[in-house]
């Protein structure tokens, strides 16, 4: 089991662009493993988690409701923003400066093949993130993701996720908002889910801004403490 994980910082990237390179990416792992079973070879898989920055975007998940998307086409060019309907799970999401978007793709077969124990590991990861800067982040029961205060009147997301798997290989992933415009989240209801508050972690510090290289720093901290990773800087030009 090959448990080096590839980091890549792409910085500010377009959101399509990021897209087919993650599809790249997964593909040409999914790729190999079917190669080592039709041929009975036993060639390492790669793992990747990319991070990126995407300029304003709207996606929506294949379950996801386009009507919690709040605006026309028109208001969206208004707003310098692109909208997507993607391949992973979970509803709408917004990504934008200043959010710390994650996108794993691992072969859990060089970990664990469990999507859920999977899902709650990356939510742990960020838990233990903002545990550094004194912020209980809670897990809510039935939503996926990072909040403050959870279940209580004031609970707020800070972090939304959504992934996709096929043959054990992962794509998409997570997003942190760190220093977010939150205005680009009255556009629309968060994740599908009525009635709560979207949060970022300069506005709960009470900083105009947190160093975005700091936060990637303790995320890939509690992610190799996490998965049991060698990190590893991959140089590859994108």
């Amino acid at each position: 089991m090959n448990k080096k994980v590839a980091i890549q910082d792409l910085g500010l990237k377009d959101y399509k662009e990021t897209w087919d390179y993650q599809e790249l990416l997964f593909q040409q792992t999914v790729d190999l493993k079917i190669k080592n079973r039709r041929e009975n070879t036993q060639l390492a898989t790669p793992n990747f988690l990319l991070f990126v920055e995407h300029p304003h975007v709207f996606t929506l998940g294949k379950s996801g409701d386009i009507q919690n998307l709040l605006v026309n086409e028109e208001t969206l060019a208004e707003k310098d923003a692109k909208f997507y309907k993607i391949n992973r799970g979970g509803d709408i999401t917004y990504h934008g400066p200043g959010q710390i978007v994650g996108y794993p793709i691992l072969d859990l077969d060089n970990f664990f093949t469990d999507i859920h124990k999977y899902l709650r590991f990356l939510e742990e990861m960020v838990i233990l993130t903002l545990a550094e800067y004194g912020l209980k982040g809670e897990r809510s029961d039935g939503e996926t993701g990072v909040w403050l205060d959870a279940g209580t009147p004031f609970a707020r997301k800070v972090c939304a996720m959504g992934v996709r798997a096929s043959r054990w290989v992962t794509m998409h992933g997570f997003a942190l908002n760190v220093n977010a415009d939150l205005g680009y989240f009255d556009l629309m209801i968060p994740c599908g889910i009525k009635g709560k508050a979207v949060t970022s972690l300069n506005v709960e510090l009470g900083q105009k801004e947190v160093p975005m290289g700091e936060v990637k720093q303790k995320l890939l901290k509690h992610f190799a403490e996490l998965f049991h990773a060698q990190i590893i800087k991959d140089r590859t030009e994108v």
